[in-house]
């Protein structure tokens, strides 16, 4: 058997059932062996926008996903897409052609491990026939253990030699299955410390969420009468389940839940890691004890401290454990559950904007929200006409962010797509700006040439966004940062897809409507106006908050 397809083999056997990239001649004869072996190949229009894609897949499949390159420029188109994923700490796997092993006159040369290096993955070379398979093994051991990127780089000509086929062993079959316990003295400790307390808040991060640990939070909150907050990535998670629910912690909560977070004298930190964007640097709790539960050895919370109490356990034992501890001890805590809290929490009405031609944007964000199924999934981009709805979306679903992982524009779209690949091909939508979508727009023709329902929401305000505010508020000529764009909804049509642009919020229902009567690859052009500021930028930039 040749290398190829003893490499090919190994992926199959982790589980490998999708693969974005693009072909070259370092890669098309493992691409034809995973083919055979019934591997779902997506061919994209940018090396980079597949790993944005594999990207995704991994986060919405919870296992590494996998994206793969011919030699030389190949690898060398990665690099955006790959620091976004490292610092979003996604497993993936990147099969990389390599050109012949050792001739660096090759037109294709690069130094692949330097390069590795220098875009934060991992490498894994494969040096000799026999070690291909335990080459695979180690890479998906890596992505798994270090929740991170790994790139596996094979020279074509070692490709290409013969190999021994024996038996593989996947990397899932040598990962620890132990169920992490919390310690019963930290238990004890974290008991003291809500005892003591009286406003407490729990914070429930992308952690707490893939353990499913919502019924124990629920739990913990009653007991305690907490708030319950999210992290960025948990957006919105268990909204529906409790009146009590303050949003987002940190830069894109409202005014509101920020004076409220500011009262507490506890917090719970479940599978979060209490970043700098979490905790506002410690200024949006200064007198709060934290109790924290994670299954990382150790986490230093974005203020540079370290918790009061640190349980290191899984979500549903540690609160559990927690609860009963509580109960047994007879704690129960009113906190925040009073009547004038729900009222400080209650969302007053906006008054909207009015442009003729362009949408107020949280007038656009309510349109979503409303006309869109709470089954319909969401990514969130980055720039400043995300942060409309990163803020305002209010419907409880799945939610995906990029916001704060290498301030990357453009990323969004191509995460969608591969977590509609991984979903099933469900449906999804993201929401983006114009300069960002434009940025990958050739990859709207590759989500409909596979049928990949995507539904692009372009917040177009013929700008880039960010810095048009920025300019505004440093005094300088916010004209530099206005780029006009086409009609990208004539756009979208042309590539094969579903598309509209609209300029009222009638048109805008209209084209969501047709949307989910017929799930397509869409892209609907919202004309809005640069007038509106959102609150995250008013805070940064003129210290205003509303």
């Amino acid at each position: 058997m040749k290398v190829y397809e003893v490499l090919a083999q190994a992926f199959v056997a982790e589980g490998t059932s999708d693969v974005f990239g693009m072909m070259g001649d370092a890669n098309m004869h493992w691409m034809n062996a995973l083919a055979q072996r019934g591997v779902r190949l997506y061919e994209v229009r940018h090396e980079g926008s597949g790993l944005g894609m594999a990207d995704g897949w991994a986060r919405a499949a919870g296992r590494p996903g996998v994206v793969t390159t011919t030699s030389g420029p190949g690898v060398a188109q990665l690099a955006t897409s790959m620091i976004c994923a490292s610092r979003a700490r996604t497993p993936l796997v990147a099969f990389c052609g390599e050109t012949p092993w050792g001739d660096q006159s090759a037109v294709q040369y690069l130094d692949q491990r330097r390069f590795a290096a220098a875009i934060e993955c991992g490498f894994v070379h494969v040096s000799r026939p026999d070690l291909a398979a335990e080459a695979v093994q180690k890479a998906f051991y890596l992505a798994r253990t270090e929740s991170r990127p790994i790139m596996l780089s094979a020279p074509i000509d070692v490709q290409k030699q013969e190999c021994e086929n024996d038996d593989y062993v996947p990397s899932l079959n040598l990962l620890p299955r132990v169920r992490s316990l919390p310690d019963p003295a930290g238990i004890e400790a974290a008991c003291e410390i809500i005892r003591d307390s009286k406003r407490v808040v729990v914070i429930a991060g992308r952690g707490a969420r893939r353990a499913d640990a919502g019924e124990q939070i629920l739990r913990l909150q009653e007991q305690t009468g907490a708030l319950l907050a999210t992290t960025l990535q948990a957006k919105n998670w268990l909204c529906d389940r409790t009146g009590y629910h303050v949003g987002i912690a940190g830069l894109y909560g409202n005014k509101a839940a920020m004076e409220l977070l500011q009262e507490a004298d506890c917090v719970i930190a479940v599978g979060a890691s209490l970043n700098h964007y979490t905790i506002e640097h410690g200024y949006l709790f200064p007198e709060a004890r934290y109790i924290q539960i994670d299954t990382a050895p150790h986490v230093v919370m974005g203020n540079g401290a370290v918790a009061d109490c640190y349980l290191q356990a899984d979500a549903v034992t540690a609160l559990t454990q927690l609860s009963q501890a509580l109960e047994s001890r007879s704690v129960r805590l009113d906190g925040y559950h009073t009547a004038d809290v729900r009222t400080r929490l209650t969302i007053p009405p906006v008054e909207f904007r009015s442009e003729p031609g362009r949408l107020d944007p949280r007038e656009v964000i309510q349109v979503l929200d409303t006309e869109l199924p709470g089954e319909i999934g969401l990514v969130l981009g980055s720039g400043h006409q995300t942060d409309f709805g990163t803020m305002l979306f209010q419907r409880s679903r799945e939610v995906m962010s990029n916001y704060g992982m290498f301030g990357a524009i453009g990323q969004a779209p191509l995460l969608t797509i591969g977590a509609i690949v991984a979903g099933g091909n469900k449906p999804a939508f993201v929401v983006e700006g114009d300069a960002s979508f434009l940025m990958h727009l050739p990859e709207f023709e590759t989500a409909c040439r596979y049928d990949i329902p995507v539904l692009v929401v372009v917040m177009n305000d013929e700008a880039l966004g960010a810095e048009y505010h920025k300019a505004m508020a440093s005094g300088l000529d916010p004209e530099l940062a206005v780029i006009p764009t086409p009609e990208l909804g004539q756009v979208a049509v042309a590539l094969g897809g579903g598309g509209a642009t609209v300029r009222t919020a009638e048109q805008l229902r209209a084209a969501l409507n047709e949307y989910v009567r017929n799930p397509r690859p869409t892209v609907i052009d919202v004309r809005i106006t640069r007038d509106v500021v959102s609150v995250p930028y008013r805070r940064l930039l003129y210290g205003e908050d509303v």
